[in-house]
């Protein structure tokens, strides 16, 4: 495999948690016989299933995914880690000439495959003390000033040229040699058109509340039980993970199911909030409205939805 960057097309299938975005790419994969490369940043630890919504056993063997059951819950995980598997992805699907459908809500995620993750030095404490000095001296304008003179493209390309921080970094990564912005730092994220699914703000409350109730009857405390059981101390995010950072306070006796559940909801509508803010201020999406469970329905105008925008490019 290339340690190398690349590019490759992809269809997206973007929206909030329980907006139906897996069972409508399953459905769109299995008639396209194309892989899911999953954009969520949950679905890559081991043994986390019931919890996290995880495509079923049925499921996965019918389509393959990428993306799921990447480490075990006491490890930590990075984007960069996440585009590694993407690039085994792009690189084996294009190995078997069949399309990817990127489906997911992990903004951070999505951002990285539209616009590139870029490998940049770290900050020099001492150059970031001086710039920082003259900021305060100076303020934005001494900045801008000190950019125009060492690279006045780059300052003319920025999208936010009175976000201090970001023109403190681009000084740095000049200083660094860098010639240009990096490829992360460009205006993909509004050229590309992504498709997304959009429920209506009741329904969706609904379908977090059943979809809760549904891992307890499913048995969300047994599996954080064994995961605790195997693995002993959980990474921070796996331990704090919708879900499973309540069932284990369930499991210790410092909440009751009832106040469990209760929490679970409460968060998961808070993180599905997040995300609606963030694809509608980040990224240009095209919106289907769902407001049933027809996914067939949905899956159909996605089609159409793809077929209007084609694939978008991706960096990896």
């Amino acid at each position: 495999m290339s340690s190398a960057s690349g590019q490759a097309q992809a269809f997206f299938l973007v929206g909030p948690t329980a907006a139906g975005k897996t069972n409508v790419a399953q459905r769109l994969a299995e008639s396209m016989g194309a892989d899911i490369l999953s954009a969520d940043s949950m679905l890559v630890y081991r043994g986390m299933n019931i919890g996290t919504a995880k495509p079923s056993p049925a499921e996965r063997s019918r389509v393959r995914y990428w993306g799921l059951d990447l480490v075990d819950p006491s490890e930590s995980f990075s984007v960069a880690r996440f585009i590694q598997e993407a690039r085994r992805c792009f690189e084996s699907a294009h190995e078997r000439s069949v399309p990817v459908i990127i489906a997911g809500g992990t903004g951070l995620y999505i951002k990285a495959l539209l616009n590139g993750l870029d490998e940049l030095p770290d900050p020099s404490p001492a150059v970031r003390a001086r710039w920082q000095a003259v900021l305060e001296c100076d303020g934005l304008e001494g900045l801008r000033t000190a950019l125009a003179a060492r690279n006045p493209a780059w300052l003319e390309g920025l999208a936010d040229p009175s976000n201090s921080r970001r023109l403190i970094r681009a000084l740095e990564l000049i200083e660094s040699g860098f010639l240009a912005p990096p490829h992360s730092w460009g205006n993909r994220l509004r050229e590309s058109v992504v498709t997304g699914i959009e429920v209506p703000r009741e329904v969706l409350v609904k379908r977090i509340e059943f979809r809760v109730h549904e891992m307890y009857e499913a048995g969300l405390l047994d599996e954080t039980q064994a995961l605790v059981t195997r693995y002993g101390k959980l990474s921070g995010t796996a331990a704090g993970a919708i879900g499973y950072a309540e069932a284990m306070s369930r499991l210790q006796g410092t909440l009751s199911q009832a106040a469990a559940i209760h929490l679970t909801i409460q968060r998961t509508r808070q993180l599905a909030k997040r995300q609606m803010t963030w694809f509608r201020h980040q990224i240009n999406v095209s919106w289907i409205p769902m407001a049933g469970t027809d996914f067939t329905s949905v899956a159909r105008r996605v089609t159409a939805d793809w077929q209007q925008h084609g694939p978008q490019s991706v960096i990896y």
